[in-house]
């Protein structure tokens, strides 16, 4: 479940409940991400990053500026000045199925941080929510503005190229949760990722770069899978696809 998709019952439904509201630390996997003309993601995007949101239904409009308000004050403890932060976009309301809403992004400087949305149920308007979302890791990257794949991948960074580490780090949440490489739906995500690793990487071992992400994600929620498990099946996968040589 995403984050917004906590509102399902206020937002499509039109009952008074959520399934959750509030903060939501969500790792999630996203192909989206802007790229070079090389077909490399530039610095601020990865494949799999934790999205930080905040979902929570509201009563009126002034509550919505005060969500707005105080994610600023948190920005602000974070190291973000005020000052240095904007909100900008159109006012202009889109709809899907039975929800409406309005999207504003906040930037600190010239870096889009994340989006701020107000939604609310076609048919009974007073039904209304706020989503604001970042990612966590974007988030870190802006309040210094150093290396992007030194702050991602740590030590790591340049023992392989950086498509290979964002493909370790995918895998290794896709496999920690249980969802192994198959033909169709997820499954097929999982084998996607995997597919991508260079052969000679693989041969080389990926066990350090799998135990570094699976670090990194337990600190956000438990994968039910252990590292070695998870280093185990990226190797297996990779075996069924190496061509076999010919004596």
């Amino acid at each position: 479940m995403s984050a917004v998709q906590a509102l399902d019952p206020l937002l499509k439904e039109g009952r008074s409940e959520t399934y959750r509201r509030g903060f939501i630390p969500q790792p999630v996997v996203r192909f989206t991400g802007q790229r070079t003309e090389s077909g490399e993601l530039r610095d601020g995007f990865l494949t799999s990053f934790v999205n930080v949101s905040c979902v929570q239904p509201i009563d009126d409009i002034a509550e919505y500026g005060a969500i707005v308000d105080s994610w600023l004050s948190i920005l602000s403890q974070l190291g973000f000045h005020a000052r240095h932060i904007s909100i900008y976009g159109r006012v202009a309301v889109w709809q899907r199925r039975q929800v409406k809403g309005i999207t504003l992004r906040f930037r600190h400087v010239g870096l889009t941080l994340g989006d701020v949305v107000l939604l609310w149920h076609t048919d009974h308007p007073q039904r209304m929510a706020v989503d604001l979302g970042t990612s966590l890791e974007r988030l870190a990257w802006a309040r210094t503005l150093g290396s992007w794949n030194e702050l991602v991948f740590g030590p790591l960074a340049g023992a392989a190229p950086p498509p290979a580490l964002d493909a370790i780090r995918t895998a290794t949440l896709l496999l920690g949760n249980g969802i192994t490489p198959a033909a169709r739906g997820a499954g097929g995500i999982t084998r996607r990722v995997i597919g991508t690793l260079p052969p000679e990487l693989v041969r080389l071992g990926v066990s350090a770069a799998v135990r570094s992400s699976h670090q990194y994600w337990t600190t956000v929620a438990a994968l039910p899978a252990p590292w070695p498990a998870v280093a185990s099946s990226i190797e297996h996968e990779c075996s069924r696809h190496r061509p076999h040589s010919v004596i």
